[in-house]
């Protein structure tokens, strides 16, 4: 049996199927049906035949047709051509079950089906007496009507090939326009409409459909996917039996703002919309959240929303949804996060005598930027300026010029934007010398206490550096004893007629105590900034070359080497820092590690829970939960062939920044990590070098070593990622990077650059971009610091208020006042000063 004629029979048998359960109208005129050969699908198109209700083979005939006797299943009717009668195939049967079986052996659903059948089939179909048709299963099943409609797409290509030269459409977009044409081949007459003698005809076309499908033929479209059962289907039912997907997304939400105040959650909800909507995918810098098991990101929804509890300034940026298989229709969220100000003021108390300058200064954070006023006793100030009182740097500094005994007060600062607002007072009390207290002397007197000093750790013991006077306040000699052990700060070694002092890195632990390493010691020194003595020593693995103070959790994260060749590197961490005594010494289980790194807190990020390890021949880094000091997970760099050298963080859009040598040892640029994910975001543009992220997390600048170019990129409010400047700075590169606030732009940074060669340092105003040099500062200490692993010159601001920057030479140390930018003393006598820490009161 001819492919084709089996398959019309399976199509006449669902068209009938589809007339007895009233699924068509033989009174709508729609649907006309073609003959079993070319012909008749001629004729057919040349007269048009009036449908009437109860249409069979005895039903109404045209006048002319009296004498014309036309078999069952056919009637007669006039061709348009000749205007003779002529025989045709009935188009429908009146509904009705009263099922027979055929001697074809199939089962049709009254006799008028059986009949017409016969007709549109050119053969005798008779009435079988045998049941056995009625216990036959389906032939076509689910897998063959699958099959059948790959089969019908796969013809519609081949009768509709691509033009030469055309660029293929993507597949979504290809099926769909397959799936039109094939749609208007098989609606004959044009109406929208495909009718069961539509898709009847269609299979007397497809004569080399494979045997295999012969289960199935394209009238089955009608019984799987006629979904409002009416006995046509329409495009939209022909695109959802071919699961062509119907999607939409309004152009004014293409993009979407939403905004929410940290510590709140917010949901994010998809507009992608449409028929046979696959589900919703989320990305947040290319990668799928839906399969990740995130903290803060864990639940969907029924409508595919996107939920992120408590946020913070890590969520923000850019979020996309799409429909699963359908990335070129897409919706990007835009996550901002606002933060309520957190304000600082300085100082706050001061004593000054009438005649003199004071300046009350208040340092605000938050999102959006804050407004600063002031009150004076609860009075606007902003109705009293005049020469002697004036606000700089858009108000972050209240100045006056030459106080009188009536300024005495206190000034209140207030910092308030769209969220939230916060304020705290200085006060300033105006006194003649007789009056004044020796606590104002020491305390008050230019707004520096005892605390606001550089501890310089030098070849020739620990040296205090007050900044305003430019003098050494005190000298901590190599022979002077620790307190609680009675050793000395630097113990002569046998046979040394000297006796140099070797550090390696030191931090301030809020500033009450200092930690400095002495590597050859095996030692940590613990320094009391109050009685500026050496409290006590801490004995740690050999060769502790690097500190860093973990705030949150009050802990010094101590990394030895072993020996000088780093092949017994270990990490240790000293517990309760703060305390000055009674500390614990934890091991951690990392080994093999050449360096770590922990994000530092600010105004707004006050605690963080996660650090890294990492080793520069290792690519990957190792997350680190910094309380229980255990591995949380490996973040893999190698496919970007990444060995990591150095980190930086800001807490804006979460971006961790790793410098990055490829296995050459040759620079390559910077990866990116999103703190969300965990996951490689991809390189920083074309950015090399060493990242330094600026206090408030704002600004990262990058420098290498022997790089002849210094980078600065701006962290906006959406958390996305844009270049400021690219400064040529020569072939020496830089050494050290520090920031310090602006004095003429409130809520901006100056960035100073300690570079290699020429031994200049560099500075830079971030919102004008105004750069400038300080020359011929000497030559950098040539000592151990930079063995260790030091800056061979290090530059060290002096705090969020501070207007101090040191950075040390061979035999000196140079005091740069930031206000300024220019120098303000050389400290001669100071070998070796490389580590540096600024001890303030904020």
């Amino acid at each position: 049996m001819k492919p084709g004629r089996l398959w019309l029979r399976l199509a006449l048998l669902g068209a009938s199927l589809r007339a007895a359960l009233g699924w068509t109208d033989p009174g709508t005129g729609r649907g006309l049906s073609r003959g079993a050969e070319e012909s008749q699908a001629k004729e057919l198109r040349s007269f048009e035949v009036t449908r009437r209700e109860g249409l069979s083979s005895h039903g109404w005939l045209p006048s002319s047709c009296g004498e014309k006797l036309c078999g069952r299943g056919s009637r007669c009717a006039l061709s348009r051509e000749t205007g003779e009668p002529e025989c045709r195939c009935l188009e429908a049967c009146r509904p009705s079950y009263l099922p027979v079986c055929g001697s074809d052996g199939r089962f049709y659903e009254n006799h008028c089906e059986l009949h017409r059948a016969a007709c549109l089939l050119g053969k005798r179909i008779a009435v079988a007496r045998s049941k056995d048709c009625f216990l036959t299963g389906d032939p076509c099943t689910m897998a063959n009507y699958a099959r059948l409609k790959n089969v019908l797409l796969a013809l519609q290509t081949r009768r509709q090939p691509l033009p030469e030269g055309a660029s293929p459409p993507d597949p979504a977009s290809q099926k769909r326009l397959l799936v039109e044409s094939l749609f208007k081949d098989l609606d004959a007459d044009g109406d929208g409409h495909l009718s069961p003698s539509e898709l009847a005809q269609h299979v007397l076309k497809e004569r080399d459909l494979e045997e295999s499908f012969l289960g199935c033929s394209p009238s089955d479209l009608l019984r799987f996917d006629d979904y409002n059962r009416d006995g046509w289907l329409t495009l939209r039912e022909f695109y959802t039996a071919f699961q062509v997907v119907q999607l939409s997304l309004a152009p004014e939400e293409r993009v979407s703002v939403a905004t929410v105040t940290v510590g709140l959650s917010t949901v994010l909800t998809c507009a992608v919309r449409g028929d046979l909507r696959p589900p919703i995918v989320w990305k947040r810098h290319g990668l799928a959240l839906n399969f990740l098991d995130l903290e803060d990101i864990n639940d969907f929804g029924e409508d595919n929303s996107l939920y992120i509890t408590k946020v913070t300034t890590v969520h923000m940026g850019n979020y996309t949804c799409h429909a699963a298989g359908h990335e070129e229709l897409f919706q990007t969220h835009v996550l901002q996060v606002n933060v309520p100000p957190v304000i600082r003021v300085y100082p706050e108390t001061q004593a000054q005598e009438p005649g003199v300058a004071a300046s009350l200064r208040c340092h605000a954070e938050g999102i959006p930027m804050p407004r600063i006023t002031w009150l004076k006793n609860g009075m606007d100030v902003s109705a009293q300026m005049s020469k002697q009182l004036s606000l700089l740097a858009n108000g972050s500094e209240l100045h006056i010029g030459s106080v009188r005994y009536e300024d005495t007060g206190a000034y209140t600062c207030i910092a308030k934007n769209e969220v939230g607002v916060d304020e705290d007072i200085s006060s300033l009390f105006v006194e003649d010398s007789a009056r004044k207290t020796l606590a104002n002397i020491l305390w008050r007197e230019e707004g520096l206490s005892v605390g606001n000093m550089f501890y310089v750790f030098s070849d020739d013991g620990i040296i205090i550096l007050h900044p305003v006077d430019c003098e050494i306040q005190r000298h901590l000699k190599p022979s002077e004893k620790i307190v609680m052990s009675y050793d000395e700060i630097c113990p002569q070694t046998e046979g040394d007629n000297t006796q140099p002092c070797q550090w390696a890195s030191a931090v301030n632990v809020r500033h009450r105590y200092i930690y400095v390493a002495q590597p050859t010691l095996n030692r940590v020194l613990v320094v009391d900034v109050q009685a500026q003595k050496v409290l006590q020593s801490i004995g740690v693995d050999p060769l502790p070359a690097k500190l860093t103070y973990d705030k949150s959790h009050d802990q010094v994260w101590v990394l030895s080497w072993g020996d000088v060749h780093k092949s017994q590197p270990s990490l240790q961490v000293i517990t309760e820092a703060s305390t000055g005594q009674g500390q614990h010494l934890i091991r951690t289980p990392f080994t093999g590690m050449d360096d770590f790194f922990i994000p530092p807190t600010n105004l707004i990020i006050n605690h963080i829970r996660f650090g890294f390890v990492f080793n520069t021949s290792e690519p990957a880094v190792h997350k680190v939960d910094l309380e229980t000091l255990l591995l949380v997970k490996t973040i893999g760099l190698q496919r970007h062939g990444c060995l990591p050298q150095a980190m930086a963080h800001s807490h804006l859009g979460g971006y961790f920044f790793v410098q990055c040598l490829r296995d050459g040892a040759a620079a390559a640029p910077q990866l990116l990590i999103d703190g969300v994910t965990d996951a490689t975001v991809g390189p920083n543009g074309d950015v090399t070098g060493t990242p330094h992220a600026s206090p408030d997390g704002r600004f990262v600048v990058s420098a290498a070593a022997a790089g002849p170019r210094l980078h600065v990129q701006e962290v906006t409010l959406r958390g996305e990622l844009r270049t400021l400047h690219a400064l040529d700075i020569g072939r020496g590169g830089v050494s050290d990077v520090a920031f310090q606030r602006s004095f003429a732009h409130g809520g901006q940074y100056r960035v100073y650059a300690a570079l290699q060669a020429p031994p200049d340092l560099l500075f830079l105003e971030l919102a004008t971009g105004r750069a400038g040099r300080l020359r011929s500062l000497k030559e950098p200490p040539a000592g151990p610091a930079g063995r260790w692993g030091g800056p061979r010159r290090a530059v060290r601001d002096s705090g969020l208020f501070g207007q101090y920057l040191l950075t040390p030479a061979r035999e000196s140390l140079f005091l740069i006042d930031g206000r300024q930018n220019a120098l303000r003393c050389e400290v001669a006598g100071v070998r070796g000063g490389a580590t540096v820490v600024w001890v303030g009161e904020v």
